[in-house]
């Protein structure tokens, strides 16, 4: 939903909400005439009109809150915040708290005509009157300006995340269930005509709770998450918090009490209970809930991902052209000297379809049965290349490893990779390896001269699924412990990886 369509069912809601209002103060005749005003007008001997004295100042004050709300939300906020006009946008913001300040000032004077009597002069009582009418007009003006720029911060945030689209309909989707059963009780407390306060106090502590649980779900849970903190950690957090608010939320509760004096402990009594009795236990089941979900999509994402990789790989290292290459090899071996080289490299291909078999089905192994496929899988290609002058083959490898794991088959791509476009028995070429192990942190360096395929080489128009698929297993299993370069020109292909054990 766009920010414009939710403008629309924002003005529908006010105008709705307005209706309802009107609607219950025609009806509502007798509990705020007979029991409410009526007693206070009479204990100053003043006459009393329930038209002149509440229906129409009321009426008025309504008319004057739905017009306000319209024109900051709709009209003088958006216009300040994407800068338009500035100077007219601020003065007529000015003329509108000042006309708002004087209509609840005339308004006030006929509703409270019976405070006119409590000060020793006319004149005092009307600036008393006015003082307190344009500091509800001020601060009715500020509510709802933060109102107006907080859903344009939200539309911001949602605008800013627009990449994760689960996390968006997420919070979009807790902010509409948040208003919307704030709406429903309002709605039903005005149409069953309960006081005034009331609603207050359920718009108050109701849209103070939905803050609370979308800023403990998007921000604070994931912070303490990160630093391992525990349920002790968010409840004292969240306690500081809604006692901080309790002040700021008992100032616009002052202008609809009597009895101002006990205002703070009202809100209190209602917004502490609610806050520690159903936003910390929602905000943290509901944060538990998506979080164990998230980790079983991850999780079966990770595992679908390795089984895909691991599939991939296998079917690109079991390969007719590499077993019959390395028959071949063996083979013209065989002829050229006795069996004992021959033997040597029947045995390392045995190792190696051995290792591919049966190691490389699991999720971890000994670094040192990894190191030990790399150096056969070398040694199988060292026959392969040793009767050519002018191939260089440097390999710097460790050979103890202490108790490292690692995931089978992560190493090996890169040493064929350079083999498979490093060698030329034709041109002079090298391969230079170098493996080692420091701080439980491994450094692996592949570089290797380039010498194009010939147009009869069968691996010429093959798209490297190797590399590609090592990418894919390192981001799986070694997300934010790795770091992967490489680097290619003319003559020299290169790489380097850093990979935390």
């Amino acid at each position: 939903m766009k920010l414009k369509d939710v403008r629309k069912i924002e003005f529908w809601m006010a105008t709705i909400v307005f209706v309802a209002v009107v609607y219950a103060l025609l009806v509502d005749t007798n509990n705020r005439d007979d029991s409410g005003m009526h007693n206070y007008f009479l204990h100053q001997k003043i006459s009393y009109s329930y038209f002149f004295n509440f229906f129409v100042p009321n009426f008025i004050i309504d008319l004057l809150l739905y017009v306000l709300f319209l024109l900051l939300n709709f009209v003088l906020i958006p216009s300040l915040i994407n800068r338009k006009r500035e100077l007219r946008n601020y003065s007529l913001l000015a003329a509108l708290i000042l006309i708002s300040g004087l209509i609840l000032g005339v308004c006030r004077t006929y509703s409270h005509a019976y405070e006119l009597k409590d000060y020793d002069s006319i004149q005092r009582s009307y600036n008393s009157i006015f003082f307190k009418a344009f500091a509800q007009a001020i601060l009715l003006t500020i509510i709802i300006s933060l109102y107006t720029c907080a859903q344009y911060l939200i539309s911001y945030l949602l605008k800013s995340k627009a990449e994760n689209l689960t996390l968006q309909k997420q919070l979009k989707m807790d902010l509409s269930f948040g208003i919307g059963f704030w709406f429903i009780g309002l709605f039903f407390l005005i149409t069953s005509r309960s006081h005034l306060q009331l609603s207050v106090l359920w718009t108050l502590v109701v849209l103070s709770a939905v803050g609370i649980v979308i800023y403990s779900l998007y921000y604070l849970l994931p912070k303490l998450q990160e630093k391992q903190k525990k349920f002790r950690d968010f409840f004292w957090t969240i306690f500081a918090i809604s006692l901080i608010s309790v002040l700021p939320l008992s100032v616009p509760a002052l202008f609809f009490f009597n009895q101002t004096n006990e205002v703070i402990f009202i809100v209190a009594m209602f917004h502490l209970p609610t806050q520690l009795l159903v936003s910390i236990p929602l905000s943290w089941f509901l944060f538990k809930k998506r979080l164990m979900r998230q980790n079983e999509i991850a999780s079966l994402r990770t595992e679908l991902g390795q089984s895909d990789a691991n599939l991939t790989f296998l079917k690109s290292q079991i390969n007719p052209h590499f077993l019959f290459n390395a028959l071949n090899t063996l083979y013209g071996t065989a002829l050229q000297e006795k069996a004992e080289r021959t033997g040597e490299g029947i045995q390392r291909l045995g190792d190696m379809m051995r290792f591919m078999l049966h190691e490389n089905t699991q999720d971890k192994i000994s670094l040192m049965r990894e190191v030990e496929y790399l150096n056969n899988y070398i040694a199988l290609q060292t026959l392969r290349t040793s009767m050519s002058d002018k191939i260089t083959l440097i390999t710097e490898i460790e050979e103890q490893f202490e108790n490292y794991h690692i995931t089978p088959m992560l190493l090996i791509p890169f040493v064929e990779n350079a083999f498979k476009h490093g060698i030329s028995l034709q041109n002079s070429s090298y391969i230079k390896i170098s493996l080692q192990v420091r701080d439980q942190v491994l450094f692996f360096d592949v570089s290797n001269s380039i010498n194009p395929k010939s147009d009869n080489d069968p691996e010429k128009l093959k798209s490297g699924v190797g590399l590609e698929n090592v990418r894919q297993r390192l981001s799986l299993l070694y997300r934010d412990r790795h770091e992967l370069m490489i680097h290619e020109n003319a003559n020299e292909f290169f790489v380097h990886l850093t990979l935390h054990l």
